[in-house]
């Protein structure tokens, strides 16, 4: 054999060599959940022992070895963002709003939706004015709206508010998390109009200054948040395996506490009907 074929050779045995760790080190390393709803409260940190407890809840019902899953929490928009582009993160769970803004740019592909503690699998947001204000699109000229999904403008214009009219140009949109400042802004007579989401709207008549403050217009029922694949990046078999356990958690007593720990009572199948709606409607709105 010849120098140069004997290069070859060996140059060739490494790179296959090399490929084989890289495959079994991929297949060692866990998948991640990845949980962002930007508006949402808590930090990574805190809500890491609930995400782990859940993590190891799904994988063992879906029979896959202890550490092959993992799950982490994002509570900001580019946090998530980044995090759901990292190769390791497999699936997402994420507010309506955070789907259908990156939905295309993530490659992420509905499979089921979640179900909150106490709540259903689908809401109804609420724009909420100072009593007297106007109940058109036209008479929030100039107006603020200020909202946890302030920070996707196509949601707010789109699924949100589009059934009930289109806003003026003028009307600004903002993310805000101060949920009772934001009230307490519109009840004082400031251009403030307040979109709530639907556990935050439910928890509007018991506030003392409920009686100031008016609901004018609700969106049509749409999904609370969404479970999708990204990317593909899950062999498919693996994938039915987790959707299926993600589904049956409720009927196992570790998997109904894992549940409980990140405040939702199940998973079920996503409404296609209210899903394509709110896609339409986004695709439509003005940004």
């Amino acid at each position: 054999m010849s120098l140069g074929r004997h290069r070859y050779v060996r140059a060739a045995a490494l790179a296959a060599s090399i490929a084989c760790a890289t495959a079994v080190a991929a297949a060692a390393a866990p998948s991640k959940i990845v949980f962002c709803a930007p508006g949402s409260p808590g930090t990574t940190l805190e809500a890491q022992g609930a995400m782990d407890a859940f993590a190891a809840a799904a994988a063992a019902t879906a029979g896959l070895p202890a550490g092959a899953l993992g799950a982490t929490y994002e509570p900001l928009e580019d946090a998530g963002l980044a995090r759901l582009r990292a190769p390791d993160a497999a699936t997402a769970v994420v507010s309506l709003p955070f789907f259908l803004k990156h939905e295309k740019a993530l490659a992420l592909r509905a499979e089921l939706q979640p179900v909150p503690q106490g709540s259903a699998g689908l809401e109804r947001w609420s724009l909420v004015l100072k009593k007297g204000r106007g109940a058109t699109a036209a008479a929030l000229e100039g107006y603020t709206i200020l909202s946890s999904a302030g920070f996707s403008p196509g949601f707010v214009r789109g699924p949100a508010l589009g059934a009930w009219g289109r806003l003026p140009a003028s009307v600004r949109i903002v993310q805000s998390t101060a949920v009772l400042s934001a009230l307490r802004r519109a009840a004082a007579g400031e251009p403030v109009a307040v979109l709530l989401d639907g556990a935050q709207a439910a928890a509007l008549p018991n506030l003392p200054l409920a009686s100031e403050l008016e609901v004018v217009a609700r969106s049509p029922s749409l999904p609370v948040g969404i479970v999708a694949t990204v990317d593909r990046r899950m062999p498919p078999a693996q994938w039915a395996k987790l959707r299926a356990a993600l589904q049956a958690l409720p009927s196992d007593a570790a998997g109904a506490e894992a549940l409980a720990g990140i405040r939702m009572s199940r998973f079920e199948a996503v409404d296609a009907n209210a899903l394509s709606a709110a896609r339409r409607a986004y695709a439509e709105a003005p940004r």
